[in-house]
């Protein structure tokens, strides 16, 4: 899984501009005869680690993660629990949700792309194009009209004939802004029960006097015993993923 990430991070980041013209060898640095100026090893791996830092952005940009943490954030909000679960936590099980669901779209991105640029079919510039059709396909899923469209007059692109013909430049923003919209949909949904609870709390306190005690110290526990009754990671799990399927 950690080798198909990185293989997703150098077709976001790098894209054509790694490609040699005309040559689907990988490129090493001097001026070899009629194949131009080209880099070396170290210089690679140079570009490669470089690359590698831009990972967690494109985990975060590109995944089902961006939605993932939003909602649990939204559900730790409304359960009033403040630091349990921790960020580490909310922020560990967003992450293998997110390779839960992207690992078959990356495999497909490895196969169709990495592997021909490895055994020399293609070349740079034709593996990036293979490989970023499954990405192309997963985030257009979830990508709205609207989004891509305000995307496609902010880049001053040409209006697109068919979905296909749309760039990653365009699918990437497009596709944050439906995720951060549908997280936020469903954290307004998680958080009414919970809001429920908190006014029947708190006028309870307050018609029988009890003006001293703050009413969320009385209704996180019947919030947290609600949550637990139900089942309610699972529920909020197994909605988030079957959302993306």
């Amino acid at each position: 899984m950690i080798r198909s990430l990185v293989v997703l991070s150098l077709f976001l980041t790098c894209g054509t501009a790694i490609a040699a013209p005309n040559d689907s060898s990988i490129p090493v640095f001097g001026n070899t005869a009629g194949k131009g100026f080209t880099l070396s090893t170290p210089t690679q791996i140079v570009i490669l680690l470089t690359l590698l830092t831009l990972l967690p952005a494109v985990v975060m940009a590109v995944s089902p993660f961006l939605r993932i943490t939003i909602v649990l954030h939204f559900l730790r909000q409304a359960l009033g629990t403040q630091s349990a679960p921790s960020n580490q936590v909310l922020i560990g099980l967003a992450l293998f949700l997110a390779f839960l669901i992207m690992q078959p779209v990356v495999m497909d991105m490895y196969h169709r792309g990495w592997e021909p640029v490895e055994s020399g079919q293609l070349n740079w510039e034709q593996g990036f194009e293979q490989g970023s059709q499954p990405l192309k396909t997963f985030l257009l899923k979830f990508a709205r009209e609207k989004d891509i469209q305000t995307c496609v007059e902010i880049a001053k692109s040409p209006p697109p004939r068919t979905p296909a013909d749309l760039d990653l430049k365009v699918l990437v923003p497009a596709y944050i802004l439906s995720e951060l919209k549908a997280g936020f949909q469903i954290g307004a949904v998680l958080f009414l029960p919970f809001l429920i609870i908190d006014l029947v709390v708190a006028s309870v306190t307050l018609s029988i006097g009890m003006v001293q005690l703050p009413p969320v110290m009385v209704s996180a526990p019947f919030k947290i015993l609600l949550f637990v009754l139900v089942d309610g990671w699972n529920l909020v799990v197994g909605s988030l993923l079957k959302s993306f399927y």
